[in-house]
């Protein structure tokens, strides 16, 4: 996994936190339901770049 590649899916979960916070401050649910959507999204990226890596034994 390239450090570009790992600096993408930490800052898709961050951002998403981000947005989920404001979501809730804000009360708006569909900006909370996205922020959790790409905080899940870039977890899955990251545990699958995980798994590559593991695979080639980096």
């Amino acid at each position: 996994m390239s450090l570009a590649d790992k600096a993408k899916d930490a800052t898709q979960k961050l951002a998403g936190k981000a947005e989920e916070a404001v979501g809730k401050h804000t009360d708006d649910a569909e900006l909370t339901a996205q922020g959790h959507k790409d905080q899940g999204m870039g977890e899955a990226r990251m545990d699958t770049e995980k798994a590559k890596d593991a695979v080639d034994g980096k």
